[in-house]
């Protein structure tokens, strides 16, 4: 796969993964001061109308926090309102007690690889359990 021209080396943009499917590839460490190139890539994978599946690779990120949260959570409202979802490959303890401690743990579910994200086949025992129905962002207190 070949990075997008417009898109930071470090975040990944292959538009023609699967069809309506695009794959965001993050490295490193993510957190205040660096998460913006990959909210920047989420926003940039979203362009466009119609449907839309999304895979956010996290399996070479080596440090995270919250900082994560806002931008993943952005990208599920609007892929789920366009009928499509948001899948996240990692297999890091770390990022699933960041999705837990957000409250979005059940949105995203681990996948080995981006194949199984594709499939919808979580890394089993791991979050996957069902996603939730609702579009709460992290931040949001329940009502």
């Amino acid at each position: 796969m070949r990075p997008c021209p417009d898109t930071p080396e470090r975040y990944r943009v292959p538009p023609d993964l699967f069809d309506e499917c695009r794959l965001v590839r993050a490295h490193g460490e993510l957190n205040p001061t660096t998460v913006a190139p990959l909210a920047h890539a989420l926003e940039e994978a979203r362009t466009g109308h119609g449907r839309l599946f999304l895979i956010v690779d996290l399996s070479e990120v080596t440090l995270t926090d919250g900082s994560i949260l806002q931008p993943l959570c952005a990208a599920w409202d609007d892929c789920r309102a366009r009928q499509g979802w948001v899948r996240v490959v990692h297999s890091s303890t770390a990022i699933d007690l960041v999705l837990l401690g957000g409250g979005v743990l059940g949105r995203f579910p681990a996948h080995a690889s981006a194949q199984d994200a594709w499939r919808g086949r979580a890394t089993a025992g791991r979050g996957a359990g069902r996603a939730p129905t609702s579009t709460r962002t992290a931040g949001e207190e329940a009502p």
